[in-house]
C-alpha cells in the first residue's frame, strides 16, 4: 500500500535539508505524484522515446533512478530490442528499494541498479541516458563536465532525456511559476505549512536553471539539438540529440 507523504506536516524547528533518506523512499511515488505536474506523462514519453532511439546491443542509463519509474517505462518499451540497462542512485535507501521493486517485475532485458554518484559513472555503448529532476541536484559546477561524459558516451543518433525544475528569467515570471506550482501542491491536499517548510528544505540542495542555460551547457557539451517537448509550470522535459555519423 502506497504510503502519503506527510513529512513536513508537523511544524519543525529547524528545517533540515532535502536528502532522499529512508523517510523520503517511504512516501516517494505520493510526493513526486502530488508534487512534479505531469510526472506521469514524462515517465510514459520516457518509455515511447526508448522504443524509438534504443538499438540492439546498446545500453540505457538512468542516472538518479530513484523507485525506477523510468527504468521500468524504458524497460517495457525495449521488449524487442535487446540491450542492457543500468540504473545509478546515489541513495543507498533508494537502491535497495529500487532493487527490490525492480526484482517484482518479468523484464525482456537485464536491469542492474547501482549505488555510485552521477559524476563517478562511466558511460560507454549509450543510446538512450535518462536523467529525469536529477541534474538540478548536482552542484552546478559539475554539470557541464557530466553532460560532457554523457555525450561522449553515447551513440551517434543517441539522446539525452533531461527533465529539469527550471526559473524564469525575469523575477516577476518566475514568481508566476512559482506560485502555480505551489497552487498545484495545494490542489494536491498539502497545507501551507508542508508547502513552506517543504521549500525550505529544498532551498539549499536544489539548485534550478533557465531553459536557455541548459541549452548553452548542452550545446557546450557537444549536443546537436536540444527539444524542449513538455512544460508546465516550472517544470520541463528536453530531448538533447546526439547527431548520427
Amino acid at each position: 500500500m502506497q504510503k502519503s507523504d506527510n513529512l513536513y506536516a508537523t511544524p519543525m524547528g529547524k528545517v533540515e535539508d532535502f536528502s532522499f533518506d529512508e523517510s523520503v523512499v517511504d512516501v516517494f511515488p505520493d510526493m513526486i505524484q502530488r508534487s512534479v505536474p505531469g510526472y506521469t506523462s514524462i515517465v510514459h514519453t520516457i518509455g515511447e522515446v526508448a522504443g524509438k532511439v534504443v538499438t540492439p546491443q546498446s545500453r540505457i542509463y538512468d542516472i538518479g533512478c530513484s523507485l525506477g519509474a523510468a527504468t521500468l517505462s524504458a524497460a517495457r518499451a525495449t521488449k524487442n530490442i535487446p540491450c542492457e540497462i543500468i540504473g545509478i542512485d546515489s541513495s543507498q535507501a533508494m537502491v535497495e528499494r529500487c532493487q527490490r521493486m525492480v526484482q517484482g517485475f518479468t523484464l525482456p532485458n537485464p536491469v542492474e541498479i547501482l549505488c555510485q554518484n552521477a559524476q563517478d559513472t562511466t558511460f560507454e555503448n549509450a543510446s538512450l541516458v535518462i536523467m529525469n529532476f536529477t541534474l538540478q541536484f548536482i552542484p552546478p559546477e559539475d554539470r557541464l563536465a557530466l553532460l560532457s561524459r554523457i555525450y561522449d558516451g553515447l551513440n551517434p543518433g543517441g539522446v539525452l532525456v533531461l527533465s529539469e525544475k527550471i526559473k524564469h528569467p525575469s523575477t516577476t515570471g518566475n514568481e508566476w511559476l512559482i506560485d502555480l506550482h505551489h497552487q498545484f501542491k495545494r490542489d494536491n491536499g498539502y497545507s501551507e505549512l508542508e508547502v513552506a517548510q517543504k521549500r525550505a528544505s529544498l532551498e539549499k540542495v536544489m539548485l534550478t536553471d533557465t531553459f536557455a542555460t541548459h541549452e548553452e551547457r548542452l550545446k557546450t557539451a557537444g549536443f546537436s539539438d536540444v527539444v524542449m517537448w513538455f512544460k508546465c509550470y516550472n517544470f520541463t522535459s528536453m530531448l538533447a540529440v546526439k547527431a548520427p555519423k
